[in-house]
């Protein structure tokens, strides 16, 4: 039987380190164009992948400049204005509309399929009306829209990572979603201590490891893992404290900008004076020292706003340890969880492996920047699960179009 040696031609945009991408290479699809504007996350897709990425911001890329004849858009267009993490969301933030730029390409380029990848929190946004605006925009394009909700766990993937999915076609066949593989009544769910736990007493090096006969690079971790910080012991009432602040300002000859020149700060002085919970803020001690020669005022908060204790931090997320029989929890763009031995984070290597990605990908930057590029990613396994479903897409509208001639 013959090898079907079809290879369809893509476009990447918000590429990132390429998890998305090396998905579809694995399914024998050719990324041709791709594009981010983390440089870091430029660097590690080069040095990996190819040279067809473009460091730059789609805003100011001109779509003439992207290749023609397209068979599919690809792209996790900027998630933060959409996520249910951030308090503050809003339909108006300015990374929620970054996904009209790959309305732009996908508009001007034509291709037979896009794809595009968000967090869970789009689907809420607004009640509901954010997404539906999106989807229809899509659809005005000429696309038949679906989408769903995946959970990349249940997909081979060892992490619960769920994230929206929206597949749009014009070639008048069905929108197709990989099925379950992994769950209830089926193959069982795959743990971290499966997937990493050959590392566990591994030394911390960026460099070339042979572990179990794999090359692994990039095991390095972040030690932070201090359970207790240094605070303020007494409470402070901002808005009382900005009052305070305000009354000897006004009554002496500095002025907000001065007071930032003086400092050596920008933007920060105002903060002080801005009676806010949202973005009002109480100075340091040794910020409110320097304030206090200036403004001349008395000591009746000196104690309140100078004295600090150490105390234990109460912010679950910070000090949560990584499960260790069951799937891991999402991995983030921040910093990770705590190894099970307690004694370090996981290692940007062992985050990379929970993204599926493989061993041998080198990724640059520093400890920081590898752990934003692993986390932003697409898990590789569930993207290659995605892209298996696009080819029988594409294949099969190949089909339907010679049935017409």
């Amino acid at each position: 039987m013959a090898v079907d040696k079809t290879k369809y031609k893509v476009i990447s945009l918000f590429s990132g380190a390429g998890g998305f991408d090396l998905g579809f290479i694995k399914n024998n699809f050719e990324i041709v164009w791709a594009n981010d504007f983390f440089d870091k996350a430029v660097d590690s897709y080069k040095s990996n992948i190819g040279d067809h990425i473009h460091l730059g911001d789609i805003t100011k890329i001109d779509s003439s400049s992207i290749p023609d004849n397209i068979d599919v858009v690809i792209g996790g267009f900027p998630c933060q204005g959409f996520s249910i993490a951030n308090g503050n969301r809003h339909e108006e933030d300015e990374r929620n509309f970054l996904y009209k730029e790959m309305l732009r390409i996908i508009k001007d380029k034509k291709p037979k399929i896009f794809i595009a990848e968000n967090v869970k929190g789009i689907l809420s946004l607004s009640k509901g009306k954010v997404f539906e605006m999106i989807k229809n925009d899509f659809q005005k394009l000429g696309y038949k829209v679906d989408y769903k909700l995946l959970d990349a766990s249940k997909y081979g993937v060892p992490q619960k990572r769920e994230r929206v999915i929206i597949i749009g076609n014009k070639i008048n066949v069905e929108n197709l979603f990989p099925v379950e593989t992994h769950g209830v009544d089926k193959l069982p769910l795959i743990t971290v201590k499966e997937s990493i736990g050959f590392l566990s007493n591994t030394p911390l090096k960026n460099e070339l490891q042979v572990i179990e006969n794999k090359n692994i690079y990039n095991h390095i971790a972040s030690t932070n893992v201090k359970s207790k910080f240094w605070g303020r012991k007494y409470e402070v009432n901002q808005a009382e404290v900005c009052d305070y602040l305000k009354k000897y300002r006004d009554q002496s000859h500095w002025t907000t900008n001065s007071i930032d020149k003086h400092f050596g700060y920008k933007h920060t002085a105002g903060h002080w004076f801005r009676k806010d919970n949202k973005s009002g803020s109480i100075p340091k001690p040794d910020d409110w020292k320097k304030l206090k020669k200036i403004l001349k005022f008395d000591d009746k908060y000196d104690q309140q706003i100078t004295v600090y204790e150490e105390k234990e931090i109460k912010f679950e997320q910070s000090l949560r340890i990584t499960n260790w029989d069951k799937s891991s929890d999402t991995i983030t763009a921040t910093s990770p969880e705590i190894h099970i031995n307690k004694e370090r984070r996981l290692s940007a290597r062992e985050c990379a492996i929970l993204q599926t990605f493989p061993n041998d990908y080198i990724f640059k930057g520093n400890l920081g920047n590898m752990y934003t590029q692993i986390g932003n990613a697409v898990p590789v396994l569930l993207a290659e699960r995605i892209s298996s479903e696009i080819y029988k897409m594409l294949k099969e509208g190949e089909i339907d179009e010679k049935t017409k001639n």
